[in-house]
This record gives C-alpha cells, sequence and structure tokens, in this order.
C-alpha cells in the first residue's frame, strides 16, 4: 500500500494526488468513512455506475425508459 503525504489547509481540505484519483475513480466526492487504523476515503458512486444496479431485474433498461413505458401504459388506460 502506498503512502503519501499531503497538506491539509487551514479549512481542512486535502488534495488527493492525481495517481490516487485516477487508480480509485474519484471524481468529484469521496465517501469518508471512520476506521479501526483511521479515516477511509472511498470513491461515491456515480449514478451511471451498476453498484447496487436493478439494470437485471429490468431487462437493462434505464429508469427514464421505465418512466416512458409506465407513461405510454397510463395514457392508453
Amino acid at each position: 500500500m502506498a503512502e503519501i503525504v499531503v497538506s491539509v489547509t487551514r479549512k481542512g481540505q486535502v488534495t488527493i494526488p492525481k495517481v490516487m484519483r485516477e487508480k480509485y475513480g474519484i471524481k468529484d466526492k469521496v465517501i469518508i468513512e471512520e476506521g479501526e487504523k483511521g479515516i477511509i476515503l472511498k470513491p461515491f458512486p456515480s449514478p451511471g455506475d451498476d453498484f447496487g444496479s436493478l439494470k437485471e431485474v429490468f431487462d437493462g433498461k434505464t429508469a427514464k425508459e421505465l418512466l416512458q413505458e409506465a407513461r405510454k401504459e397510463e395514457l392508453s388506460s
């Protein structure tokens, strides 16, 4: 595991090095967890990620496609 020292600003801000942002897919948000050995930063999953996705249940359709189908069914009833 790599260790890199970074500075903390007076506002409590740190810069995550580019190499680590790219390696872990960190974009604009992270999740901070408190662990036994300190804090853990995790990439915040984007809505497009399949993490926790129900795409398989809905035959790979997006929420927008499902909503359009539901509206068509409502209008035809």
